[in-house]
């Protein structure tokens, strides 16, 4: 299995202003935070298939930032969790895309991605929030790709070295939903 890293030669995340990565902070924070229903209403944007598209314009922001946002949870194991998070930094030099997996997952694994019946790779686990573990790659055109193309990711994180659990998400929306993103 390959392992997905950041491409460290293009603007990533490690080179954005500090006002860009707190904002998305920020909206990583409101897409995983429980909210009252008052509160999220002004948040969804628009539905693409299973996925919505949030919205909000962060602190000292001159444009509102969006996501596309899907929250799964495993079959078998309905407190297993994740969210899977798809952007365009602000700069719209990266595309990024986040998964909060939740506390307790083993690290060293990183998480899994497989599409329809592609073994993608790995990407490792970048820092862990009250919310949950955050494992995070720049989107590259060929992985791009095969999110719009697919129609079932799998998501695979770890307990322990022998047990992954898969996270079945559906693909549809995507596409339409990322080319639709600011």
């Amino acid at each position: 299995m390959d392992i997905l890293m950041f491409d460290r030669s293009t603007a990533g995340p490690a080179r954005a202003p500090f006002k860009v990565l707190l904002g998305l902070f920020g909206l990583i924070l409101l897409a995983v935070a429980p909210v009252q229903p008052a509160a999220a209403q002004g948040a969804v944007k628009a539905k693409y298939g299973d996925w919505e598209m949030r919205c909000e314009t962060p602190a000292g922001a001159s444009r509102e930032q969006c996501a596309l946002i899907q929250s799964i949870a495993a079959e078998d194991k309905p407190n297993v969790t994740l969210v899977v998070i798809a952007l365009k930094t602000a700069d719209g030099k990266a595309r990024l895309l986040r998964v909060i997996a939740p506390l307790g997952v083993l690290l060293p694994a990183g998480l899994g991605l497989k599409i329809d019946q592609t073994d993608v790779g790995r990407a490792g686990f970048v820092r862990c929030l009250p919310t949950g573990c955050v494992a995070e790659v720049v989107m590259e055109d060929k992985l791009l790709d095969q999110l719009k193309g697919g129609t079932k990711a799998t998501f695979i994180i770890f307990n322990t070295p022998e047990e992954g659990i898969g996270l079945p998400l559906v693909l549809s929306g995507f596409g339409q939903g990322f080319e639709k993103l600011p």
